[in-house]
């Protein structure tokens, strides 16, 4: 293959790499040429295993019917494949089978608690009102940052937000100002999609439920590579999505504790989440039917529910193990390169599988084209991060993101390539 890396390290990952890799057919493709493919944006979306294609292909074949509708038995068995995905779920975040919601994205997740409180009546303790605060922070994907904006301009309730330092982590010193007895809701990442950066999650969560704020976490970038334990963490909240995490695009998980649930109004309203109807008015069902509306993404779920037994059966604390040897060989070797820089922290404490850099001389678009051209695929652009963006002085940066299927070859292939872009563009 001609972007098999000119030099070796001698590393090896306890996860048999060879059999894992075997296991998704998308890694077998030769693109641009010869150049057998490179996948490092995994952060964007992961690649999927046989058993996941497998899983919603059995559905639509051998099961296709509406979940929670009709007595035949094909309505049975796609309810039952449903529900399971959903205790398979629960199970691997610990928690209440009852307390996981089926959305179509981590960013319908969050949107569903925006509006849901932005739609609570005065009175309740959901309701948000001018005079209100909610915390965020400089390094939120846009998924995690404008629904919250737009609950503010639409209450009146007040923006305020961590700032980020320029080692990339979150800046806490002033966490006593921001999060005050005017604080309805606190809503961070569990792992930057930029920087990588793990946030002290402990610190701001007991801060939070001093003053009686929700603590909502986006964990789009953490439950796919290491365990996240809800009870453990004491959020109120939880958002990510199936497909960074091996599992089918078009479904997404919202987790909340059962108390909050069942006394949030809805977002979507329709079929499958009513108790009762009449011509004037409707009550609706506890959760997590309250938030279902319509005839659910069932093929997706139990791909998910696939997902889930895949990466069981591997390992988390495998899988993260693997991670951070591959981030520790890929900060070493980017680093070496002349005129380069690592944009977050350059260092394992608290990080995680993602590095993104530039290099000077360079723009992204340039070096994520040059790499493509190797057959390597990184992803290039402000990540939807634009604050964070700006916060780094630099318009968009190159991002390398790992998953339990890259090797060591793939880091060594990674630092070839930008080392001859960056010879290339020298040159010119």
């Amino acid at each position: 293959m001609r972007n098999t890396p000119r030099r070796r390290r001698k590393l090896v990952s306890k996860l048999n790499l060879s059999a894992i890799r075997a296991d998704f057919p998308i890694l077998k493709r030769e693109i641009r040429g010869n150049n057998r493919l490179i996948y490092l944006d995994s952060g964007a979306t992961s690649q999927k295993p046989n058993s996941v294609i497998a899983a919603e292909r059995d559905f639509y074949e051998n099961h296709n019917a509406a979940v929670h509708r009709g007595a035949h038995q094909l309505a049975e068995e796609a309810t039952e494949l449903y529900e399971g995905a959903r205790a398979k779920v629960a199970a691997f975040i610990n928690a209440d089978v009852d307390e996981v919601i089926f959305t179509k994205s981590a960013t319908e997740s969050i949107n569903v608690i925006a509006y849901s409180l932005g739609n609570a009546r005065p009175g309740s303790e959901f309701h948000i009102k001018p005079g209100d605060r909610i915390v965020v922070s400089e390094m939120e994907h846009h998924a995690n940052l404008i629904p919250w904006q737009e609950l503010s301009a639409r209450t009146g309730a007040e923006l305020v937000w961590f700032k980020v330092g320029d080692n990339g982590r979150l800046d806490l010193s002033n966490m006593d100002e921001l999060i005050n007895e005017r604080t309805k809701v606190v809503a961070l990442t569990h792992q930057s999609n930029v920087l990588g950066t793990i946030v002290p999650l402990d610190l701001v969560t007991a801060k939070a439920h001093s003053v009686g704020a929700l603590f909502v976490l986006d964990a789009c970038q953490s439950v796919p590579h290491y365990k996240v334990d809800v009870k453990a963490l004491d959020v109120d909240f939880i958002a990510f999505s199936g497909h960074k995490m091996l599992g089918p695009t078009g479904v997404g998980i919202l987790w909340g504790k059962k108390n909050l649930l069942d006394e949030m109004p809805p977002f979507l309203t329709g079929g499958s989440m009513i108790e009762t109807v009449t011509m004037e008015r409707a009550t609706y069902l506890d959760a997590p039917k309250r938030f279902e509306a319509g005839v659910p993404n069932m093929a997706q779920a139990i791909g998910l529910g696939a997902a889930v037994d895949y990466l069981n059966a591997i390992g988390l604390d495998e899988i993260h193990a693997h991670e951070v040897e591959l981030t520790k060989a890929a900060l070493d070797g980017l680093q070496s390169i002349k005129g380069l820089s690592v944009i977050g922290p350059k260092d394992l404490e608290m990080r995680g599988g993602v590095v993104s850099f530039a290099v000077e001389g360079v723009h992204p678009h340039d070096l994520g084209q040059a790499l493509d051209q190797y057959g390597i695929a990184v992803r290039t652009g402000h990540h939807c991060a634009w604050p964070l963006m700006r916060r780094f002085k630099t318009i968009a940066t190159t991002r390398a993101s790992f998953y339990l299927y890259n090797d060591f070859d793939e880091i060594e292939a990674l630092i070839d390539g930008v080392e001859r872009a960056r010879k290339y563009f020298e040159s010119r």
